[in-house]
């Protein structure tokens, strides 16, 4: 088999595809082709967004997966995908849908059917759950509730620069879709098979300190996999859920991309 040459970024809530600038200049000095696209309409930068939220309010998970799959689509060989976040339930998805040639996901929020709400979630995410009517709107997070979901293992004036070059305000929307998605009858937007064995090896990387999708979601989202396929979990000690921008990235970075290349399919 030919050895994948792309690798495909899928950042999360909260942020944009400027979160994964250091890993986009990182993969293509060691020769790869790097694509890190934004949820439809994101194309614009993160002060545009913080200006018009009504882009953000206007996205969903089906024009999000839609829009990366119609970019794969166009490659010569399948991808090794990598999300953040809500970008690793979103590859997650991809995966199931027949995409990648595998795949890493990275502090994943979880797909439908993992029940599992540690405390800290829970204070990372009230913001947004602490009021229905947030389901029509998006909603940021201040400094402190940023440093709290986000760079809890940062220094101060790290955390700052962080969220003024990074932070936008969420799809509220989507966030509540995934919390009743496991109340709800039939597949809800975040959906995966979990008996695809077609589905390509998967990498589940959970930060040790991470508070909003701390390492016990991603533990049962691979447990919930019943496929013969690879699925398995790698923890960082002493990392926050912005792992991506947490020094020491380029480990896990180099590490996660090697595991990747050995088990594409």
């Amino acid at each position: 088999m030919t050895a994948p040459d792309t690798i495909v970024l899928v950042h999360g809530f909260w942020v944009t595809p400027r979160s994964w600038e250091h890993w986009v200049t990182h993969y293509e000095a060691r020769g790869f082709r790097v694509i890190a696209p934004g949820y439809p309409g994101f194309e614009v930068e993160v002060e545009a967004l913080r200006e018009n939220p009504q882009i953000i309010v206007d996205v969903t998970v089906p024009a999000i997966i839609s829009k990366i799959e119609g970019i794969i689509r166009e490659l010569d060989r399948p991808p090794i995908i990598m999300g953040h976040s809500a970008g690793g339930a979103f590859t997650q998805i991809l995966l199931d849908h027949g995409f990648g040639a595998a795949g890493v996901a990275l502090n994943s929020a979880p797909t439908e059917g993992v029940r599992v709400v540690p405390l800290s979630q829970v204070k990372s995410t009230f913001p947004v759950l602490k009021s229905p009517a947030n389901r029509h709107k998006a909603v940021g997070l201040s400094f402190e509730e940023w440093k709290y979901a986000f760079t809890n293992t940062f220094t101060e004036d790290e955390s700052r620069a962080l969220y003024d070059r990074y932070h936008i305000p969420a799809n509220g929307g989507i966030l509540w879709g995934s919390v009743l998605a496991n109340f709800q009858p039939g597949h809800q937007d975040t959906w995966v098979d979990y008996h695809n064995d077609k589905r390509v090896p998967l990498l589940f990387v959970s930060g040790g300190e991470d508070h909003i999708m701390p390492p016990a979601i991603q533990q049962s989202n691979a447990k919930h996999y019943k496929s013969n396929t690879i699925t398995e979990i790698k923890e960082y000690e002493g990392y926050a859920h912005l792992l991506p921008a947490q020094k020491g990235w380029e480990r896990i970075a180099d590490e996660v991309l090697d595991w990747a290349l050995s088990h594409a399919r």
